[in-house]
């Protein structure tokens, strides 16, 4: 008996006409679809008048029910991963499962379609040569002002998400621990109210501030060069550990930004901190 083939299937992420006829076909065919909400992929397949099985597979369960599909796999049955919206395993459920059956010696096969930050990215008029994809911004306030600190010192493209409801607050968190930068906003992507907000960030702020915004955001950042005079390094330091970063990720930034080894950096740092609880 043949081996059954695990489809990683993209899905649309607002607009329903975003799916390849490749995925709807493919839908339609599969034993079985494992959709991290069922009750959002039902009203997909009954727009396209798919009858099909499906079963869940989100964060919490995916592993439990991995060993399940891959037998199902091994009995030549076919399965199809989809998600809420957009391609799988990209910040979303699926690379344990997609993991497992590859390991398994089992076919995985990509039925490709859209993507929140390639969406977004395509539209942010910002150099692409390269960028970096860097998921979802932490909520706990220590864990995000680490993350948004990795960016200083750097000129690149960052392309994240972020919830709605914080968006004005990591900015202004942002703007304060990097400076000045460019950024992209892409809100409601492929659906009737999409707005794509781009400019430096004092500006995105200030088009932000009052409104209310609801649901998931894509960020895009890019981070300017900035020559600095190692004379500004002592209140670079001072400033950041007062704001309450520790002492190892500021030398971190600081070290790429003032090109400077992070050995030197460390003892200027350690003599600002100790001046700091002298005070």
């Amino acid at each position: 008996m043949a081996a059954g083939t695990l489809y990683i299937v993209s899905t649309p992420i607002g607009n329903m006409e975003d799916i390849t006829y490749r995925a709807v076909r493919l839908l339609g065919e599969v034993d079985l679809i494992a959709a991290e909400d069922t009750r959002r992929t039902r009203k997909l397949l009954s727009h396209y008048g798919i009858q099909a099985t499906v079963t869940s597979c989100f964060d919490q369960n995916e592993v439990a029910k991995a060993p399940g599909f891959v037998e199902k796999l091994k009995n030549g049955e076919t399965i199809a991963l989809v998600t809420d919206a957009g391609t799988p395993a990209i910040s979303d459920p699926g690379y344990r499962l997609v993991k497992l059956v590859s390991e398994a010696g089992l076919p995985v096969v990509s039925v490709p379609g859209v993507s929140a930050l390639v969406t977004v990215l395509s539209v942010s008029a910002l150099p692409l040569t390269s960028f970096t994809f860097r998921g979802f911004v932490p909520t706990a306030k220590g864990k995000r002002r680490d993350y948004l600190l990795e960016m200083k010192g750097r000129q690149e493209t960052y392309v994240m998400y972020e919830a709605a409801r914080r968006l004005l607050v990591t900015l202004t968190e942002l703007r304060a621990l990097i400076g000045e930068c460019d950024i992209v906003v892409g809100r409601e992507m492929t659906k009737l109210h999409e707005e794509v907000i781009r400019g430096p960030i004092a500006e995105v702020i200030d088009k932000l501030e009052g409104r209310e915004l609801k649901g998931e955001v894509t960020l895009v950042v890019r981070t300017r060069p900035v020559q600095r005079d190692q004379a500004e390094l002592y209140g670079e330091i001072e400033a950041l550990l007062r704001g309450g970063v520790r002492l190892k990720e500021a030398v971190r930034a600081l070290s790429r930004e003032f090109d400077i080894s992070r050995g030197e950096l460390y003892k200027e740092a350690l003599r600002v901190q100790e001046t700091i609880r002298g005070q």
